[in-house]
């Protein structure tokens, strides 16, 4: 979207804080469009395909994985980006980027890394994997002669790290200071946070129930899915199967949108927001309204018990957990299992590269490793 068509409470590209290391402007694409393309282009984009939402990788073809994760992300965002004039591609280059730092097996395989770096190494930080991400488009990727990273604009990096410990905050420069004074971010990163809570409640009940882990009659419990049954029901009584679930699937999803849309108006007309500088003074702006919210909530409430914390799905997270903490020590005490480039001489560092190893594994490399390295 060209700055002429943005509205002016949007991030504009000519006042972006520019990138950390100097480049020429291109002349074809402004400078969130080169972000977007670049996260694109990235290894840790492509390694999101392996990686998993709720289902492991490779226990169904048709399971969501954090790249189909991140590409619903990105279309709900420019859909809502497009109604309220913000930048559409710097909001889709948040969402894309939101995940590169996951871990294989989900959040099971976040929470053991952290427990595993706090446990063995209390010094060197644990492990976040919205940190992390922030961390792959700074340090990681490894794509440019003159530079580390991906060197993103100052925007584009601020939407990626959406919460953040005053202690790290004070080790990340200008990207952290906003955590420190309480300030917010530009609209398109609010927007790219809401976006990621409505595709992964509502793609993980079309993986719930397609896996059986869930059944329709449950899901009939909460508010927001029984209204679009009943609806979808009423003008189609006969359909059933994949059908039914994507129709109302396909209503929830349009629902919320509509509502974020609505009430983020609302909210732009009440605090008088004019400038991208109000934004960031105001409280979120970003918002379902309150009936909305609660019919969201419901539905998360809904879906970690029943889902989340189904015993097969924990059995998956105990598999997890297992795999990432044995790979973790087995590394940490003899990094030269590793390869060469992820050896240091600082025990800190070592903790580090060893997390930065297995966090951007996907689920199969993973559980190869764990073979080679324990199983005769």
């Amino acid at each position: 979207m060209t700055g002429t068509t943005l509205a002016p409470y949007a991030t504009h590209p000519a006042q972006s804080k520019g990138r950390q290391h100097s480049e020429a402007i291109d002349p074809a694409r402004d400078p969130f469009q080169r972000d977007r393309d670049r996260i694109i282009h990235s290894g840790a984009f492509r390694r999101l395909e392996y990686k998993t939402q709720v289902f492991v990788n490779h226990e169904g073809d048709l399971f969501r994985t954090r790249l189909t994760h991140s590409l619903e992300v990105a279309q709900i965002a420019r859909a809502v980006a497009r109604n309220l004039g913000l930048h559409e591609d710097l909001t889709e280059a948040i969402s894309l980027a939101h995940d590169l730092g996951h871990t294989p097996f989900g959040h099971a395989g976040q929470d053991a890394l952290h427990e595993s770096m706090q446990t063995l190494r209390p010094d060197a930080g644990g492990f976040e994997h919205n940190l992390q991400s922030l961390r792959v488009v700074d340090e990681l990727e490894e794509r440019y002669a003159s530079f580390n990273g991906l060197n993103l604009t100052f925007e584009t990096r601020e939407g990626i790290l959406k919460h953040c410990s005053l202690s790290h905050a004070r080790q990340l420069g200008e990207v952290g200071q906003r955590f420190i004074a309480k300030k917010r971010p530009g609209l398109e990163a609010q927007l790219a946070n809401l976006a990621d809570e409505i595709a992964y409640n509502n793609h993980d009940i079309d993986d719930g129930l397609r896996s059986g882990l869930i059944t329709i009659e449950q899901m009939r419990q909460v508010q927001l899915f029984a209204t679009y049954h009943d609806e979808v029901s009423r003008l189609f009584p006969d359909v059933a199967g994949r059908r039914l679930i994507a129709e109302i699937i396909r209503r929830m999803i349009n629902a919320l949108i509509v509502d974020l849309t609505q009430t983020a108006r609302q909210n732009l007309q009440a605090h008088r927001i004019q400038t991208r500088e109000d934004v960031t003074h105001a409280p979120p702006l970003l918002q379902f309204s309150k009936p909305m919210r609660a019919q969201a909530d419901e539905l998360k409430s809904f879906l970690m018990h029943n889902l989340y914390r189904h015993y097969k799905v924990m059995r998956m997270a105990n598999k997890a957990t297992t795999i990432v903490q044995s790979l973790f020590k087995a590394f940490v005490d003899d990094p030269r299992l590793m390869p060469a480039s992820y050896r240091h001489e600082d025990e800190r560092r070592q903790a580090r590269a060893v997390a930065d190893y297995i966090a951007g594994m996907t689920d199969r490399y993973a559980i190869k490793e764990y073979k080679r390295l324990f199983v005769v």
